[in-house]
């Protein structure tokens, strides 16, 4: 093709080289430039503002190992792409899809901008197996329930092979008059200062390409192999890890699928972990169908929940001092690694929405801020699937109790011991129910914040009134 204008790459949430679609095409058309802009009105968490931090150095590091650069903009996107667009002499723009409303009416809005100036701007599906429109009903209208839409999924087959990274790309040289609107990482202010809260996500994550990959590859070589009966113990290291990594594209669902799928289709433990990741596919395709699904109920008979408002409930919650030690140590965990066993999510979100009656929406929120991997559409997606006001949701009347949840998934108490070592000495039969123990109960552990009959009788009551 002849090598006349740039195409701008447009990064957002695929910070990898490897199967990313958009930037194949950019090489394809000849020089590159490589964009991310942060947006304020596209707000993070502290956890993910630290993962992102990482996350745009490693990309700019793979980059500049290709002889190229991260082009790092700081403001309103539809502004920081059109005015980079203008500097460059930019013939297309091109980029991976996007499923949440905000930035759906972004790349909207930025691509008829795009083209009325003449530019070509060309969106791909990067981050999904298929797209939310090619898994339909047969009335050809959106699922409503995971597993109907789980056999459409494997009727069509596995996704297409993922993409290899391109091979000694082309990138434009950056101006200098470009190069004094840019910002570094570090001048995006990501990383928390006073306190510093992150000692425990340094310890627990590598953000970046490279990471995940050496993730993937281990947990496919060492773990898959007894995921469909060890994942739910949170003590044992069984679970992928894989989640931040596809939160910020730094792996691809296809690269997972790929990876996992070459054990053979016929392995529980592979097709477990599949239907997994088939799980967050449901969650983005739910969203895009539902657009509200981050802040309303997807079940309207909700809007009428008499949520309680209790302060201080929620901070002991937030702060994993309920008295209840399956949940203090999922929170406490959550608050270190950024990051909580799935079982225990939906422990302790059961717990808040049901036990102690609070909006399932204050929940979202803590998580959004803790959680490495919160996106705007597996939080919400799974916080309502246990409140019990979600499309394909657990029942109301579902109500874990995190004394036998403890019980049957910690049985030992490894879990509790690790996160709540102020009852590490108790024996077995007390580690779940430290109250239980008289005078062997530690002083410093608090006594349960709420009574678990009483809350589960409130919690039914307050869902039959409905």
């Amino acid at each position: 093709m002849p090598d006349t204008a740039p195409t701008i790459m447009w990064f957002r949430d695929d910070l990898r080289l490897g199967d990313n679609p958009a930037l194949c095409d950019a090489v394809s058309r000849g020089r590159v430039v490589c964009l991310y802009v942060h947006d304020p009105a596209f707000p993070l968490g502290g956890a993910e503002k630290w993962w992102l931090h990482g996350a745009l150095s490693a990309l700019d590091h793979d980059l500049r190992a290709q002889g190229g650069r991260l082009c790092i903009m700081a403001g309103d996107t539809h502004e920081s792409v059109l005015w980079l667009a203008a500097r460059t002499g930019a013939g297309a723009v091109v980029w991976n899809r996007r499923y949440g409303p905000r930035a759906r009416q972004v790349d909207t809005d930025v691509k008829a901008a795009l083209k009325a100036r003449g530019v070509d701007a060309h969106s791909h599906p990067g981050n999904m197996l298929h797209e939310p429109w090619q898994v339909r009903t047969k009335q050809g209208t959106p699922f409503r329930v995971f597993t109907p839409w789980w056999r459409a999924v494997q009727a069509k087959g596995p996704p297409l092979p993922p993409l290899p990274a391109p091979d000694q790309p082309a990138f434009a040289v950056v101006p200098p008059e470009i190069g004094d609107r840019l910002v570094r990482p570090a001048d995006l202010a990501l990383l928390p200062v006073r306190p510093d809260w992150a000692q425990g996500l340094r310890a627990q994550w590598q953000p970046g390409e490279a990471a995940a990959h050496a993730r993937l590859d281990a947990f496919v070589a060492e773990r898959v192999h007894g995921y469909a009966t060890q994942r739910e113990l949170p003590a044992q290291p069984a679970t992928s890890g894989l989640s931040p990594y596809l939160r910020f594209g730094h792996v691809s669902p296809r690269q997972v699928w790929h990876a996992v799928e070459t054990l053979g289709p016929g392995d529980q433990d592979s097709a477990c972990f599949l239907s997994e990741v088939g799980w967050r596919d449901f969650a983005h395709a739910t969203l895009f169908d539902f657009p509200g699904m981050g802040t309303g109920n997807l079940r309207p008979e909700y809007d009428n929940m008499p949520w309680r408002h209790d302060p201080v409930a929620l901070r002991a919650w937030q702060k994993g001092k309920t008295g209840y030690p399956i949940i203090d140590a999922g929170m406490r965990e959550l608050w270190h690694t950024g990051w909580m066993h799935n079982r225990v999510r939906m422990v302790v979100a059961s717990f808040l929405t049901k036990h102690l009656l609070l909006d399932w929406r204050v929940g979202e929120a803590w998580f959004a801020d803790t959680l490495v991997d919160a996106d705007a559409a597996s939080n919400p997606f799974n916080w309502q699937w246990v409140a019990g006001c979600g499309l394909d949701a657990a029942p109301y009347f579902r109500v874990f109790n995190p004394v036998a949840q403890g019980e049957k998934f910690d049985p030992a108490g490894d879990y509790v011991r690790k996160w709540v070592p102020e009852i590490a000495h108790l024996p077995n039969k007390y580690i779940h129910a430290p109250w239980k123990a008289g005078p062997s109960a530690p002083g410093g552990y608090p006594a349960p914040i709420v009574d678990l009959a009483g809350g589960r009788a409130r919690a039914l009551a307050a869902w039959k009134a409905l």
